[in-house]
């Protein structure tokens, strides 16, 4: 059974950082490619970041660009997601989700396994 924990989330002020964890478990890690993807209440999931299998290709939403950075960790079955200089309208609920392919998609629906997800709150 495929798991996918996300931690590291919580309440930081604007201009603060954060770094999410998502320890994967249940598949062949390297065999996936991993994506951070964000939604809030009563809007649509959106896509974040992505890295393929190996870690050489990443992929960011326009909205995040120079200001996070995702890395995995094929040893320890991890992915993060670096957060710097956060805005209030980074406040979400973060999933991390994984696809079995060499490369991340900004889909959705490309993502067969999803974590519960773990919230960030940017206060202003």
């Amino acid at each position: 059974q495929v798991q996918l924990v996300e931690s590291g989330g919580g309440l930081v002020q604007a201009g603060g950082s954060l770094r999410l964890s998502c320890a994967a478990s249940g598949l062949t890690f390297n065999r996936n490619a991993m994506g951070w993807f964000r939604q809030a209440p009563g809007k649509e999931r959106e896509f974040v970041a992505g890295i393929s299998r190996l870690g050489f290709m990443t992929v960011y939403a326009d909205s995040v660009k120079g200001r996070f950075a995702i890395s995995r960790d094929n040893t320890n079955n991890a992915v993060y997601l670096q957060m710097n200089s956060l805005k209030p309208e980074d406040t979400d609920l973060y999933y991390c989700a994984a696809r079995p392919s060499t490369s991340a998609t900004m889909e959705v629906y490309e993502y067969p396994y999803w974590g519960q997800g773990t919230q960030v709150t940017v206060s202003s």
